[in-house]
């Protein structure tokens, strides 16, 4: 009797393969691009930098002194618990050193490299009198530098009070908005977290959390709700003319929208 030929198993071999690169190709697709308002500028330059909000080059200070750093183009912190994903790091703080001269190299931990893994935005200087040379420095979590750092703030520490640094710092978040109580689009709004750690929230990290930003008309209308889930600290907006409440959350990485501090809040006049 003839044999029936075997079956031909190519189709079918053929729908297995592309299934699994299917499967493959949706296991490694990045994730969708974050909604950007309309009323988000871009950055007016297009290089980034660490930089810090209360303290300039010529400075005179006294210590315990609580200094204030952010992060512009676009970056976000991301802790070193967790592998960060797009333009992320954390923030370094250089005393009387340069920039590495080999980016490649891993930054050293010593007093002259303070790191801030766990996502700050701000540190206790209690620096003895005398003159210093500060920078910011952001890299990533191997402590590999980024090109994103601040120009060289020289600075004179005049004295050292009795404060006790524990009473300097209080949980919180702030708005810094620009000078002027009217200013034209586009501006820029900084936002800051004391006591609490910045991350971008697919991370996933215990205790801490991301900004949300809210812009409302005074006179009605939908408000503008602009989510930082990649753990940016700043924006530029240009809304219409008009007289605007805003509002600054930060939402705990692991809660359903749950607040980790009271909201910060400002009105402002946009002409």
């Amino acid at each position: 009797m003839r044999q029936r030929p075997a079956p031909v198993l190519r189709p079918t071999i053929a729908l297995v393969a592309a299934l699994g690169a299917s499967a493959a190709l949706a296991q490694s697709a990045p994730e969708p691009a974050r909604t950007v308002h309309p009323w988000q500028a871009a950055p007016p330059r297009l290089s980034a930098e660490a930089y810090f909000t209360n303290l300039k080059d010529g400075d005179r200070i006294e210590t315990p002194y609580v200094l204030k750093f952010g992060l512009s183009g676009g970056w976000g912190l991301a802790p070193i618990a967790q592998s960060g994903h797009g333009k992320s790091g954390h923030h370094h703080l250089l005393v009387n050193r340069d920039l590495p001269l080999n980016f490649k190299q891993a930054l050293p931990f010593n007093d002259q490299y303070i790191h801030f893994g766990k996502g700050q935005m701000e540190t206790v200087l209690n620096l003895a009198p005398g003159e210093y040379t500060l920078r910011m420095l952001l890299a990533d979590q191997k402590h590999l530098p980024h090109f994103v750092f601040s120009k060289p703030a020289r600075i004179t520490v005049t004295r050292q009070n009795a404060t006790d640094p524990a009473t300097l710092q209080k949980k919180g978040l702030a708005l810094d908005l620009p000078d002027g109580a009217s200013p034209r689009p586009p501006f820029l709004v900084r936002f800051h977290a004391s006591l609490l750690n910045v991350a971008q929230m697919s991370q996933k990290i215990p205790d801490t959390g991301h900004f949300k930003l809210t812009v409302a008309p005074t006179g009605g209308g939908a408000p503008a709700v602009m989510d930082f889930r990649d753990g940016q600290t700043e924006v530029w907006l240009a809304p219409p003319a008009g007289a605007y409440n805003l509002k600054l959350e930060m939402l705990d990485n692991l809660g359903a929208a749950q607040p980790l501090a009271e909201a910060a809040v400002a009105r402002i006049e946009v002409r």
